[in-house]
């Protein structure tokens, strides 16, 4: 059974930073790209970034360049969103997803139950 689970989110003010982890399981993580989603209240689901299965190829969401890095750890199955500079715009659950085609929701087959980030003004 394929699993996984974020965390790392929670409440910071404007301009301070998180680090989101998704740890996985279930699957050979190293063959899988994976990504990063989020969804804020009213709004659709949205590709923020992605690395390929190897960790040498990432994209980004234009709102986020420059502002959050993702990461992967293949010996440890894990994936991270490193987010400085955050802006009370990007509150919303953060998704962890694998196997998928870039920042296409539609694309990926296994999703996490998500994490809340909620940035203060």
């Amino acid at each position: 059974q394929v699993q996984l689970l974020e965390s790392g989110g929670g409440l910071v003010q404007a301009g301070g930073s998180l680090r989101l982890s998704c740890v996985v399981s279930g699957l050979a993580f190293d063959d899988y790209a994976m990504g990063w989603f989020r969804q804020a209240p009213g709004q659709e689901r949205e590709g923020i970034a992605c690395i390929s299965a190897s960790g040498g190829s990432t994209k980004y969401e234009d709102s986020v360049k420059g502002r959050f890095t993702v990461s992967r750890d293949n010996a440890a199955n894990r994936l991270y969103l490193q987010m400085d500079s955050l802006k009370p715009d990007d509150t919303a659950m953060y998704y962890c997803a694998a196997d998928g085609i870039r920042l296409s929701r539609a694309t990926y087959d296994y999703w996490g139950q998500g994490t809340q980030v909620t940035v203060s003004s």
